[in-house]
């Protein structure tokens, strides 16, 4: 398995319940993404980890509410209560979460102007964040990802990740969605569209 690294997706205090942004049920995935962790040739955890006045955040745009769209210059871009603030308390990992295991630790997000779902690529699906290089020198060619959010980040990163050449899966059972206007639904097409293994177990 030393060609195989487990990236784990943004399981963090606010997106878990209780939080700014929580998924329901995201702190369920825990203890299986620690188990999953056991048999992985590395691990990877993203973290959100954006300032305090980040462009995604509605609060950044008068009269604007969290969940609307708005376009950005490099596109559409929903607006999201404030979350995963750099130092807080919510940017933390869910305490559960066998940080240890991990080989690489990847904060994304933290260009004020710029939102970045993916864990290869910033939103204008330009800018890297410089995993890839990273996965290659370590000869690792399939990734496994698990997470929050399924329709979100989970997904955004699994589908550069298939751009980018990689044999990738998704651990479905150890993701959960935000699922917002049929977001969920259409995350799971695109994925299965690029020939991403969307697995339960």
């Amino acid at each position: 398995m030393t060609d195989t690294a487990l990236i784990v997706i943004d399981v963090q205090n606010d997106f878990c319940p209780g939080g700014a942004l929580a998924v329901a049920g995201g702190d369920l995935i825990v203890p299986g993404i620690t188990a999953l962790m056991a048999d992985a040739g590395a691990v990877v955890l993203t973290q959100d980890w954006h300032p305090g006045d980040h462009s995604s955040f509605a609060s950044q745009h008068a009269g604007r509410a969290p969940m609307e769209q708005i376009d950005m210059p490099y596109g559409p871009q929903v607006l999201w209560p404030d979350h995963c603030v750099q130092g807080r308390d919510g940017a933390e990992f869910h305490p559960d979460l066998n940080t240890s295991r991990a080989d690489m630790i990847l904060r994304k997000g933290f260009r004020r102007d710029i939102d970045s779902y993916s864990a290869f690529f910033e939103n204008d699906q330009t800018t890297p964040t410089g995993l890839d290089g990273y996965l290659r020198s370590r000869g690792i060619g399939k990734l496994v990802f698990c997470g929050l959010a399924t329709d979100f980040c989970v997904a955004w990163s699994a589908l550069d990740a298939a751009k980018l050449g990689f044999d990738v899966s998704v651990r479905l059972d150890l993701c959960r969605a935000i699922d917002m206007g049929g977001s969920l639904d259409a995350a799971l097409g695109r994925m299965k569209d690029m020939g991403i293994a969307l697995q339960r177990g």
